[in-house]
Parts: structure tokens; C-alpha cells; sequence
């Protein structure tokens, strides 16, 4: 195992702690968002661990022709879906995977998204879901919450993010976020974000998340 890869491990497994309950939160800039690895809670919503009770949701979202069009093809049934989540669950304790529903401030479900191939001091981001019970920007609001995670809970330096080439709208909120593009195939885009460009914005990230949508931008 590389030094980076130990690194982000080490830092993964002494905050998940024996039963991910013990954690204490990290409280980022003046807003209130405070992240852990097992919930983190952000204005509007939160991101919490994915459990074998989440397998109906997760099979239901993810067979939506509404919401998987960009995503990898899913196969069998609830059932399956549940033993998928138990075999990531020995993954989720050494450190490796973190899956997390996106739910509301009142416990609704509204997505998915996953840090995974945590190595060499980077992680993947991915799995990114949000549904029609999302609240007003929740894209923004999941994203910082979940880059959050990667870099200043897991201390990772870099997230790869890959993407669909004929994906428009994530293509550009990725961009707008600040990521860089790295090379693109005939299908697919593939973007590197840092921790220091997230540094240098979370901020102002979360002075958007906080204010009113009912206020308007000066």
C-alpha cells in the first residue's frame, strides 16, 4: 500500500471509529455545515451512510429512466441490491467506499452519491443522483458537503470525477464548481478537482447554499 493511500486510510478508519457514532463533527466556515464520515448536515440537507434498509430506494432511483440515463446499467433486484450494500459495508470499515443518501432536513430521501477508489491520496467521485424531492440547491449544497468529506475529512489533495460526453448540465455545473478536465474519450469526460481550489471556494459555496432562494443576488 502506497504512503498516500495509507494516509487517506489511516485518516478514514480513526474517524469511523467502531461504530461510526463516536465521530466528531468539523464545523466549516460560519455556516453550519458540520461533516463526518458517517452524516454530515448542511443547511438544507444532509448526506448520511447508505444501510441495507436503503436497497429499495437505491434499486428504485437508479432503475428511473428519469435519472439513470448517465449512469452504469443496474441489474437484478432489491434482494441483490441489498447484498451489494452488505459486501460494501466491509469496504465502508477499511476506509475504502463511502456511499451516502441525500436526504432533506425532514429525513426525505432526494439521491445518492459515493467517494470511492480511495488511494494514493485521491478519490472518486461519483454515483451522483438527485430527485424530484430535492431541495432548491441541493446539486451545490451535496456537492460541497460531499468534496467536503473527501477533502477535509479523508485529507485527500485530489477527487476524479468522470462524466458522460453528452452530459450537458453536469458537464457545465462541473466546470462552474471549478473543476479542470484532464482528457476526454469518444463517450466520456474525465476532471480532476483539487483540495485547494475547494479550500479557496467553500466559502462562497456556502454563502450561496445559505441565502433565501427567494432572495435576490445583489
Amino acid at each position: 500500500m502506497s504512503g498516500g493511500m495509507m494516509t487517506c486510510v489511516l485518516a478514514a478508519i480513526q474517524r469511523l471509529g467502531h461504530k461510526l457514532g463516536g465521530l466528531n463533527p468539523r464545523r466549516i466556515g460560519a455556516v453550519a455545515m458540520q461533516l463526518d464520515l458517517a452524516r454530515s448536515q448542511g443547511t438544507h440537507l444532509a448526506l448520511r451512510l447508505v444501510t441495507e434498509e436503503d436497497a429499495e430506494y437505491i434499486d428504485t432511483l437508479r432503475k428511473n429512466g428519469l435519472y439513470n440515463k448517465y449512469l452504469s446499467e443496474v441489474r437484478g433486484n432489491v434482494s441483490d441490491q441489498r447484498m451489494w450494500i452488505k459486501n460494501y459495508k466491509n469496504r465502508e470499515k477499511k476506509g475504502l467506499e463511502f456511499y451516502y443518501v441525500i436526504e432533506r432536513n425532514d429525513a426525505i430521501p432526494c439521491g445518492l452519491v459515493r467517494i470511492y477508489n480511495i488511494k494514493n491520496n485521491e478519490f472518486t467521485w461519483g454515483s451522483w443522483i438527485l430527485e424530484k424531492n430535492k431541495p432548491p440547491k441541493a446539486a451545490l449544497e451535496s456537492a460541497v458537503l460531499s468534496f467536503g468529506i473527501g477533502f477535509q475529512i479523508l485529507n485527500c489533495d485530489r477527487a476524479n470525477i468522470e462524466v458522460r460526453a453528452d452530459n450537458e448540465h453536469a458537464i457545465q455545473f462541473y466546470r462552474r464548481f471549478g473543476m479542470v478536465q484532464s482528457r476526454r474519450t469518444e463517450s466520456d469526460i474525465f476532471f480532476v478537482y483539487s483540495r485547494a481550489k475547494f479550500n479557496s471556494e467553500h466559502q462562497s459555496f456556502l454563502d450561496i447554499v445559505s441565502k433565501s432562494p427567494f432572495e435576490k443576488s445583489k
